[in-house]
């Protein structure tokens, strides 16, 4: 929580804070504070008139799907979407050694340092193609 939320929610850390404050500043602070205030129960209200209708809905769905004869198994295969599945990593395309130590790459992203460091030594890259 920041500092200024600490001591608008702590009592006497509020009180030091607001003591130089002139009996006007407090009645704008107040004004303003109970602006937020209602602003804040005015969307609470909203949203659970929305989250009423919302269930209304969903009730009334239920009770034509009993009607029917359907239940949430049964369409619940047609909404499910299967995951995508992960691709396949892909084949080394270059090889080189280095110390008795194989290192591969696939030719993609960024080229391991020992690559770099054979190119900048006159090599070309055909040179460790597997």
């Amino acid at each position: 929580m920041s500092e200024f939320l600490d001591i608008l929610t702590h009592g006497r850390r509020f009180k030091a804070a607001v003591k130089e404050l002139t009996l006007e500043q407090l009645q704008e602070l107040a004004d303003k504070l109970e602006k937020v205030i209602d602003e804040k129960s005015s969307q609470a209200e909203a949203e659970s008139e929305a989250m009423a209708e919302r269930n209304a809905k969903i009730e009334e769905i239920r009770k034509q799907m009993e009607a029917v004869g359907l239940s949430i198994d049964d369409i619940g295969g047609a909404a499910i979407k299967s995951a995508p599945k992960k691709r396949a990593p892909r084949p080394a395309k270059y090889k080189i050694n280095v110390d008795g130590e194989e290192i591969t790459w696939t030719g993609q992203g960024r080229m391991p340092t020992v690559f770099k460091a054979k190119l900048d030594n006159g090599g070309k890259m055909e040179d460790f193609l597997i």
